[in-house]
């Protein structure tokens, strides 16, 4: 049969295709995912790691909304690592190197055994659309397949091109073809594409690396998982090597720059600029001494190793000679050479906050198509994407996440209202409410939401269920207790002599005091689950200042609230300057917030919007 009709089809099996997919279907849409070769589904394309500083909360937060990169990680995890752990929580970072095979395995595991979801190989083509509607992708062989909302994901595959020094390959990735049909389809549709770059490592054989000569980095002694379900990590927890690179490291490169690819000329995308390739790090850097390198093995049963942070894409011959040149890898064997790879993006302001194209209705894009890098990026868009398109698809409303409420809703805010002049990646920094945005309450930020919706299964939804009911029990408890300073001397805990009592939860708050020490006081006081003691003691740390942030926070869900029309008319607004109609115009914020991050907005011109919005309300309420 040539003509297949779902309610949702995602185009790409990465990260961001995976979770589009798998939320669209757990959503009950009849979604199928349509990818060139069914067995790289879910295929760790660059470094074997999941996670890190701000990447973690991503994870943490796809995991809240029942997406698989959490639980997966935890399944292909080797090595947990707490990032700042010696900081505060709000800047905690849970990363962990994974195991290629595994992650990929429990990927595929998990799409596979849903209900809703049909995996077809193929290349997609060309979108037959009208102005109203998505009807169909065209495959290029010939097949249609009819949905109500299309999902790209197509990672570095549009237009995507290879580079080894002068040497150009045609490829997705390593020798996998790039998808062509696509890039047109969507410049002939009016959407502004940009080029953007990245690059990956050489892989080296770990068995000829001279482990003994380098330091090393173990795991945590106490892994903590990602995902909300898992109890305990049970895989092996390995250790990675740490070198550094040479003087003479840096003098072969700086020799042979004018081979590099990317200062060759050769290349024309940008690259990210917080993920240097080895090359940028000597041009930009060359007063170092040396770069570290980490060594990390990409399984439990592979020999290859990921040498994370020399990501490069001169000759070959360059690569072999500068790699033998540090320090343990002297006689190492390179198993495949490192390369740069440069593909199409979309500008992503030409997206609403659901990730659909404000153009094309039903066309929703998620992932490096967006302008971003890196897995946890993607498949939090990919999540979100997913979501919106079977809402779509089944007639309900769109679910838009606030930077209030999460970094996933930072990331698509960043985007949309701002662009990208370079692969964007998520760090704290980026979120002004990162004190209440942690990686410890991302369950109690976002689950919520997801049962609302419909995209939380019934097992996560019911031990959540019981963790919130167990956790508004501690914090009753604990807030109803209470304690005169005297007493509170007595057992060792320092307050101001004052008469004043503190409640058990306020006492939380002091240096050096825990449950521990207030069961000592109280000894009736219930032993909550682990979860619950961690939240409520951090939750106390930061009650004062979340106190603070809380009215920042009403005061910008109320602008969220206030939505400007699609197709609201700027160009008739007397006040404003001609620059700032235009720009209003070619932007089209999705509300008076995301209005109020444009370049050159002022808190005048913004006034006078909100009252015309005002008056059309009253208006059409008249």
């Amino acid at each position: 049969m040539r003509d297949m009709r779902f309610d949702v089809v995602v185009v790409g099996g990465g990260h961001a295709g995976s979770e589009a997919a798998a939320t669209a279907a757990r959503m009950g849409a009849r979604t199928v995912l349509v990818t060139h070769r069914r067995d790289t589904i879910g295929t760790m394309s660059c470094n074997p790691a999941i996670g890190g500083l701000g990447k973690g909360h991503l994870v943490r937060e796809i995991d809240a909304l029942d997406g698989l990169m959490g639980r997966c990680a935890d399944r292909g995890g080797i090595q947990f690592r707490m990032l700042n752990r010696r900081k505060g929580p709000a800047v905690w970072g849970p990363r962990t190197q994974a195991d290629r095979g595994l992650y990929k395995n429990a990927i595929q595991e998990s799409l596979f055994a849903l209900d809703n979801l049909e995996i077809i190989e193929g290349d997609v083509f060309d979108i037959d659309r009208s102005d109203t509607e998505i009807k169909s992708v065209i495959l290029k062989d010939g097949r249609h397949i009819h949905a109500g909302a299309v999902v790209l994901t197509t990672g570095t595959f549009l237009r995507g091109l290879i580079h080894i020094g002068d040497r150009k390959i045609a490829a997705g990735r390593m020798g996998e073809d790039p998808s062509v049909g696509l890039s047109a389809t969507l410049a002939k549709a009016g959407l502004r594409l940009g080029r953007l770059k990245t690059g990956t490592p050489a892989r080296l054989d770990g068995n000829t690396i001279d482990w003994a000569s380098l330091d090393s980095q173990a795991a945590d002694a106490d892994p903590t998982p990602f995902s909300f379900l898992t109890e305990r990590i049970t895989n092996p927890q390995i250790t990675c090597g740490i070198t550094r690179t040479t003087e003479r490291t840096h003098a072969l490169i700086r020799e042979n720059i004018h081979r590099s690819a990317m200062y060759s000329g050769q290349i024309e995308g940008v690259g990210p600029r917080y993920c240097p390739s080895i090359e940028d790090k000597i041009m930009r850097f060359g007063d170092r001494d040396g770069h570290q390198i980490f060594l990390e093995p990409e399984g439990l049963n592979d020999d290859t190793v990921y040498p994370n942070g020399i990501s490069s894409s001169l000759p070959e011959e360059v690569q072999e000679a500068f790699i033998h040149s540090i320090p343990g890898l002297e006689s190492v064997r390179i198993l495949q050479t490192g390369y740069a790879i440069e593909y199409d993006h979309v500008d992503p302001t030409e997206l609403y906050p659901t990730l659909q194209v404000k153009s094309i209705p039903g066309l929703f894009l998620a992932g490096q198509i967006n302008g971003t890098t890196g897995y946890e990026e993607a498949g939090a868009q990919g999540l979100v994407a997913g979501l919106n398109a079977a809402l779509l698809a089944g007639g309900g409303a769109p679910l838009v996440l606030s930077r209030t409420d999460s970094y996933i809703g930072v990331m698509i805010d960043d985007l949309t209202s701002r662009g990208v002049a370079e692969p964007y990646r998520m760090f704290t920094s980026r979120s002004e409410y990162r004190l209440t945005l942690r990686v410890d309450n991302a369950d109690e930020r976002l689950t919520p939401f997801g049962m609302q919706v419909g995209c939380v299964g019934a097992e996560r939804a019911q031990r959540f269920s019981a963790y919130q009911r167990e956790m508004e029990d501690a914090l009753a408890q604990l807030s109803t207790r209470t304690l005169s300073p005297t007493a509170a001397s007595h057992a060792g805990i320092v307050v101001n002599q004052d008469g004043r009592r503190r409640s058990g939860l306020e006492l939380l708050s002091y240096p050096g005091v825990d449950l521990d020490a207030l069961r000592r006081v109280w000894g009736d006081l219930p032993s909550w689950q682990p979860k619950v003691r961690q939240a409520v003691e951090i939750h106390a740390a930061y009650s004062v200042y979340l106190d603070r942030q809380e009215s920042d926070i009403a005061m910008v869900r109320r602008e969220e609230g206030r939505v400007i029309p699609a197709d609201f008319d700027y160009s008739g607004l007397s006040g404003l300057s001609n620059e700032l109609k235009q720009k209003l115009g070619v932007a089209r914020p999705w509300s008076i917030a995301q209005a109020s991050r444009l370049d050159g907005m002022t808190p005048a011109a913004l006034s006078l919007l909100i009252a015309h919005l005002k008056r059309a309300e009253l208006r059409m309420v008249g």
